[in-house]
């Protein structure tokens, strides 16, 4: 007999509960599961809804590396769509990175 997993959306403050009524975490996915052999009765408030797709975070796309933190959405956002901004100073002169500006 398998002993499949049926994840569970649980949020933080309910963990306690489920683990409870004999709910396992799932260190690899970082979800709340039970074993199909369990009365799901008892995580019927936890189950996805029927036809939403819940799956294990590491079977979602996400990417694994971060963009650094100095880099904000909106200049994602930008650098995406090709957006340049302008500086409004006629004397601006960028920093290209080459060398120290003060050099």
């Amino acid at each position: 007999m398998t002993n499949s997993k049926i994840y569970l959306t649980v949020p933080y403050a309910q963990k306690d509960a489920v683990k409870a009524l004999g709910a396992r975490w799932d260190a690899a996915n970082k979800k709340w599961f039970v074993s199909a052999d369990k009365d799901l009765a008892l995580f019927k408030q936890w189950q996805p809804q029927a036809g939403a797709l819940d799956l294990p975070a590491s079977t979602t796309g996400k990417p694994k590396a971060r963009a650094s933190s100095a880099t904000t959405k909106a200049s994602v956002k930008n650098t995406v769509l090709g957006v340049m901004t302008q500086a409004a100073d006629k004397n601006f002169m960028a920093y290209n990175g080459d060398q120290a500006p003060w050099e």
